[in-house]
């Protein structure tokens, strides 16, 4: 999917400055065996999820184990060391919520992004859009705009945790907002829109100028589980725990099924529908810094992300609920006839007894 640094890096984002970004070569043709029958489905969980990082509440929920390949080379022989990522996803008829599960001993180096793990979302927008070349408009940089790569947009959310505390909440937030872009000054959870690797921005910036429409409609959390300490911490607790202790990420995202976008700038998502979805880990091996594209991805095409309906969840609870109707009126009848019988007996041992008077000159 992501070929290249989805943000390389993401420095520039509090600058309100439009991204550009250094290609990347490939070294060779490129080729893909996808499985296209893999899929990532969130199902209908209202009141479930609460967004801060920790994975107790998604354990009921089923995910979706993958193997992470190099996003260059999608070879065997190069997969991610430490396992596979679990991607899970539920959605409460408003919001779609997003759990990514990967193994890794803690890194984590404040303020340097490349020497901690990122992860990224990235969903087809325009029909056209292909996962390979992220987007795939072949426009270069200097002539790619909404019309001459109309059809080829992706939308993207990207994380670094750098300068992110965990269990804290980052992405939209009231100042960026306020200034019309996808961009996070606070803890790099950004909301990006793309045609091909040259170009890419954050919503409400582009080449033909900015626009003050937009905003981050993304929010998401981090921990790790190597931490101890559950009551929260605040940034002097950097770094959080101690570097290559054995252990799980976690990474917990939301997002509105759909958002105020005008621009075709984010994926509009429909309870019931398909969409089609790529995740990416960018991850420090052996403590060296990433590179750009120097990451791993789930897949090398497309991977089908479906909403499901609440409808088969009602149906059983409407169902369930025939079921306790029947057995409540068979009870409340039960109930009747038992009081009637009652009152019947009741009344036979109350009522007066009539003997008939015998004088005892009869007897």
């Amino acid at each position: 999917m992501l070929r290249f640094s989805l943000l390389t890096l993401l420095v520039l984002l509090g600058s309100g400055l439009t991204l550009r970004v250094t290609s990347h070569e490939e070294s060779g043709e490129w080729s893909c065996e996808s499985n296209s029958e893999i899929q990532v489905l969130a199902d209908f969980a209202p009141g479930v999820i609460t967004l801060d990082g920790h994975a107790d509440d998604w354990k009921d929920i089923d995910g979706f184990d993958f193997s992470l390949l190099p996003a260059l080379d999608p070879h065997e022989d190069h997969e991610y060391k430490d396992g596979k990522m679990t991607v899970k996803a539920v959605h409460d008829g408003n919001d779609v919520f997003f759990l990514l599960q990967v193994d890794g001993d803690y890194a984590y180096t404040k303020g340097d992004n490349s020497k901690c793990p990122s992860v990224a979302l990235m969903f087809q927008i325009g029909d056209d859009a292909t996962y390979h070349n992220m987007g795939g408009c072949k426009e270069p940089r200097d002539s790619c705009t909404n019309k001459t790569c109309k059809g080829h947009e992706v939308d993207i959310m990207h994380f670094s945790i750098g300068n992110a505390i965990p269990g804290r909440l980052y992405g939209g937030n009231p100042i960026d907002n306020r200034d019309g872009n996808g961009g996070d000054r606070f803890g790099h959870l950004v909301d990006v829109y793309a045609w091909n690797p040259h170009c890419r921005y954050l919503d409400g910036m582009g080449p033909s100028g900015n626009d003050s429409s937009a905003q981050n409609d993304w929010k998401g959390a981090w921990w790790h589980s190597s931490f101890t300490v559950h009551s929260g911490f605040v940034e002097d607790d950097s770094p959080f725990s101690t570097g290559g202790q054995k252990g799980t990420y976690y990474f917990e995202f939301s997002r509105p099924l759909r958002t105020m976008d005008r621009l075709q700038q984010d994926v509009q998502f429909t309870i019931g529908g398909s969409s089609k979805m790529s995740v990416a880990l960018w991850y420090p091996v052996d403590g060296n810094p990433w590179s750009g594209s120097g990451h791993y991805t789930i897949n090398c095409d497309w991977v089908s992300f479906d909403i499901a309906s609440g409808g088969s969840k009602l149906t059983k609870s409407a169902k369930s609920s025939s079921s306790w109707d029947a057995a409540s009126a068979f009870s409340l009848l039960f109930s009747v006839a038992a009081l009637c019988v009652a009152i019947f007996v009741a009344y036979q041992v109350s009522r007066p007894k009539n003997i008939p008077f015998t004088p005892m000159e009869n007897l």
